[in-house]
């Protein structure tokens, strides 16, 4: 996050700030206050408040007049709407619900930034017992499905090993511990064609992703089926990771992948 003391030029330190602010707040999918606003983004009271009236002004955040704490504002919808069809996203949106309507299950579209996988695009399972999650939502690489079906298909996929910490951060009991864990199973993700998150980032809940290749194989976004444990026996999961191979490659055929992602 952006620090007071930060060196960069005053309009750059500007610019980044309030684009840090409207992660924060998005990340938060909630309300949330000013004293909030301003803990998580290491910033003075007034400073946060500063950066908010800017926003507000903008329609990029707003203010519930009743709790006096902050969500975004509508401006971020037409920007959302406008970057979902400069994707391409909008055409890939068939190709998910047919996902959907097949299995009953959620499915989503996530991209790499850096070293996080973000959910670009969603459709929820309509079955009682699924699991939710927002668009935007952001987790490591290493403990998602998504984003170790687009490392095993990453030119990076060395470099970035190499960099983790010699233990893994849990987040649930289920997490990888070790980057040599992780090789490994990028290795089987090569010679299987698709991914699989054993309850890694969410008790409960098994996945299985397939990456979204360009055209020389290089993976820059994936598709994942997201299924309570309970409708995921073993004998399960080969069959949707070879759906989520076959939705894929249609989103390929329609997503100007180059647009998607972001190192």
């Amino acid at each position: 996050m952006t620090r007071e003391g930060s060196a960069a030029p005053a309009g750059a330190q500007a610019i980044g700030r309030a684009l840090t602010m409207l992660k924060v707040v998005a990340s938060e999918g909630s309300e949330m206050s000013t004293a909030t606003i301003a803990s998580r983004m290491g910033l003075t009271h007034g400073t946060a408040n500063r950066i908010i009236r800017a926003l507000m002004a903008e329609g990029l955040l707003a203010q519930n007049p009743k709790t006096t704490n902050y969500y975004l504002g509508s401006a971020t919808v037409l920007l959302g709407q406008a970057a979902q069809l400069g994707f391409g996203l909008d055409k890939a949106l068939p190709v998910l619900e047919q996902v959907n309507q097949e299995t009953g299950e959620s499915v989503n579209l996530a991209v790499r930034e850096w070293d996080e996988s973000v959910v670009m695009m969603r459709v929820p399972s309509t079955l009682p017992l699924r699991f939710e999650q927002r668009i935007g939502a952001r987790f490591p690489l290493y403990a998602t499905a998504s984003g170790k079906a687009i490392l095993a298909a990453s030119p990076d996929s060395a470099e970035y090993i190499a960099q983790l910490p010699e233990e893994l951060e849990s987040i649930t009991a289920h997490t990888l511990r070790t980057p040599d864990q992780l090789a490994k199973q990028l290795d089987e993700i090569r010679q299987r064609g698709y991914s699989i998150d054993e309850e890694e980032n969410v008790e409960g809940v098994r996945c299985v992703g397939a990456a979204v290749l360009d055209t020389v194989g290089v993976a820059l976004a994936a598709l994942v089926i997201q299924v309570p444990c309970v409708r995921m026996p073993p004998s399960r999961v080969s069959s949707l990771g070879e759906l989520a191979q076959q939705a894929a490659r249609e989103v390929a055929r329609f997503v100007p992948l180059d647009h998607l992602m972001s190192r």
